[in-house]
């Protein structure tokens, strides 16, 4: 409801007294826009009109009468409405489709709690660089500051995390924010933008009317200038809400690399002896399509290291493909490009680089570009742009030039020597229940080829990351640099929902399906089937591994041996219990699952699992 009875209409005597011009700018508004008090319409249907404008066709949310108008005139319009367990998990989901369809992804919830559950989220978003558009709704108007339910100052909580943050004041206005709103989110560096919206600009007129109309007639000077306030702020709250206006999606603006930084790049290129192409999220953003980047990777013929959402862009088992020993080929690479990757803790900021070795540097933004470059590592050349688009201008400029093929072929062959090794870890037995590599092995066998993978842990999901083959690209999902436990349940969501054909698989630790093991009941409402990994060792291990021997205490790190595939039963999805006697049944099971999963059941494998030490040293802070 608009109204709060335990507001009194007095207080708004403060507001209309305090702010000058408030006359004026009533008058203005109603002077050059007209009021339909008689219609019908609401500002849900022109949020819904503009986001079916530029493409959107799925909206997560969990819903609150903040928003109802929005998520009621979306559906009308057949955007189709997914709602979720919890506000995380629909921007989450928001967040994979933004990721896999090249389009703005959308989330919508309530005020305050609603807002405030997703954060973390949104804040994944943004170092991500996943173009997300959050909605938000907000207390009425009149009521913001005044003790509103769920009424808190959501601009100052979103204002750090997001590339443009607005409040929608007036109907008119939400069209040009909304517009502008999604344009921004895709242009320059990618990420998440928020507008919320007062419930007044949501409803129509006759319902707002109604929360504004005094309850009995004003009496006195004071009285008669609340109804003055309320009336003329009502109308020009609705002033031109309904004069038409142009719905089409804005410019997107994109950095790109100039000639002459192209040519420089071709020059040191065409004269390296070892180069190395460690290849970052950045390159699969469109406007270039994956498979341009892969042609174009292919035809440079250098030796690349994927990591992020470039994971799988050469396919299973291309000879580019670098998998194993980055820190030696990095210490002996004579250039390096940085295609979208970053110096971070993932480079040991820089450290692992040589600095003997020309670095060419791409990067849509600038600080990204630049990250740790005043203390371990200098680019060569540093260009503010485009990676995708970089890389196929690069590969035309050196056409019919390839890297000297007995570089990749040696690194291909230290590649094959570390992979048996680690391969012959999976065969060890470990002191109790299955080995966790030899089930991942297994299970990346029956990968079908247009899978997706969701990774969603520590220490198991940390194993997949060497183990796991996407078939192709876009087909790897993780959180990002941010690290972010949870984005299961959101992320395979959206995945199913962008790729329906597709076989969904989601690696879990037991620690991290707590999170979203809720979304299983999502699953089977909007019949979204996938398949969730879970590697169950009732334990924090990533976290344990290294806590334990270094202050001698496993507080905080122990779980139990849950029984979640009995959760996932009770959800309406499939679960199975997968414990060392069921070792000869393995691949069965996993035939089954995805037999069940093709014919719309959302299932889950718990698999008890034991200790290896395929991670030791491996990073956790």
């Amino acid at each position: 409801m608009l109204r709060s009875d335990a507001v009194d209409r007095s207080a708004f005597i403060g507001l209309s007294c305090s702010r000058g011009g408030i006359a004026g700018r009533f008058l203005t508004g109603q002077l050059f826009h007209k009021t339909e008090r008689q219609s019908p319409r609401h500002g849900g249907e022109s949020v819904a009109e503009v986001l079916r404008a530029h493409g959107v066709k799925f909206v997560f949310t969990l819903v609150g009468g903040h928003i109802s108008p929005i998520l009621v005139a979306c559906e009308k319009l057949g955007i189709r409405i997914v709602d979720t367990r919890h506000e995380a998990t629909a921007v989450f989901a928001a967040d994979a489709v933004a990721r896999l369809s090249g389009t703005v992804g959308v989330a919508a919830v309530t005020a305050g709690p609603g807002l405030t559950n997703t954060v973390t989220a949104v804040k994944n978003a943004q170092m991500a660089e996943s173009p997300l558009l959050l909605i938000g709704g907000a207390a009425a108007t009149l009521l913001q500051g005044r003790g509103a339910l769920q009424d808190i100052d959501q601009m100052s909580l979103f204002k750090p995390l997001c590339k443009f943050c607005a409040s929608v004041r007036t109907v008119r206005e939400i069209v040009p924010t909304v517009r502008k709103a999604l344009a921004i989110a895709q242009s320059g560096t990618p990420g998440p933008v928020f507008i919320e919206f007062p419930i007044d600009t949501l409803y129509p007129y006759h319902v707002v009317e109604k929360e504004f109309a005094p309850k009995n007639t004003p009496k006195g000077l004071m009285g008669k200038i609340i109804a003055w306030y309320l009336r003329n702020h009502l109308s020009y709250l609705f002033a031109g809400a309904w004069e038409t206006c142009d719905l089409s999606p804005l410019p997107v603006h994109i950095p790109h690399a100039t000639e002459d930084e192209v040519q420089r790049c071709v020059e040191l290129v065409s004269r390296a002896k070892k180069p190395v192409i460690l290849l970052g999220s950045q390159a699969t953003l469109p406007p270039t399509p994956a498979d341009d980047v892969r042609k174009a990777l292919e035809s440079l013929g250098i030796p690349c290291f994927l990591g992020g959402m470039s994971r799988g862009m050469l396919g299973k088992n291309s000879p580019l493909h670098i998998r194993q020993n980055r820190r030696d080929a990095l210490k002996d690479a004579d250039l390096v490009l940085l295609a979208g990757t970053v110096c971070d803790f993932r480079l040991s900021y820089g450290r692992v680089l040589n600095r003997r070795s020309k670095i060419i540097a791409v990067n849509r933004d600038r600080s990204q570009l630049l990250k740790n470059s005043d203390m371990f590592w200098k680019p060569t050349v540093a260009i503010q742009g485009d990676a995708g688009s970089f890389l196929l201008r690069l590969s035309k400029a050196l056409k019919g030039h390839r890297c000297p093929e007995e570089w990749p072929r040696s690194l291909k062959e230290g590649d094959a020597i570390k992979e048996k090794a680690n391969r012959s870890k999976a065969d060890d037995k470990t002191e109790r229940h299955l080995n966790p590599l030899s089930v991942l092995h297994r299970v990346d066998e029956f990968l079908a080829e247009d899978s997706i993978i969701v990774a969603d842990g520590g220490d198991f999901v940390g194993s997949a990351a060497y183990i796991m083959r996407p078939r192709g690209p876009l087909r790897w999902l993780d959180p990002g640099a941010f690290g972010t436990l949870g984005v299961g349940g959101g992320f395979a969501l959206g995945a199913k929902l962008s790729r329906p054909e597709s076989e969904v698989w989601i690696v879990y630790g037991d620690g991290s399906l707590g999170y979203s093991v809720a979304e299983f009941d999502t699953f089977t409402r909007h019949k979204t089937p996938v398949i969730a990994l879970v590697g169950n060792d009732a334990c924090w291990s990533q976290i344990s591994r290294e806590q334990v021997p270094m202050l001698g205490s496993n507080v905080a790190c122990g779980l139990a041996f849950t029984d979640y595939h009995i959760v996932a039963d009770g959800y309406g999805g499939k679960g199975y219990l997968i414990g060392r006697e069921d070792e000869s049944q393995l691949d069965d099971i996993i035939k089954k699952a995805q037999k069940e999963c093709g014919e719309g059941k959302a299932v889950l494998l718990n698999v008890l699992i034991g200790k290896t030490n395929f991670r030791e040293g491996s990073i956790s802070v």
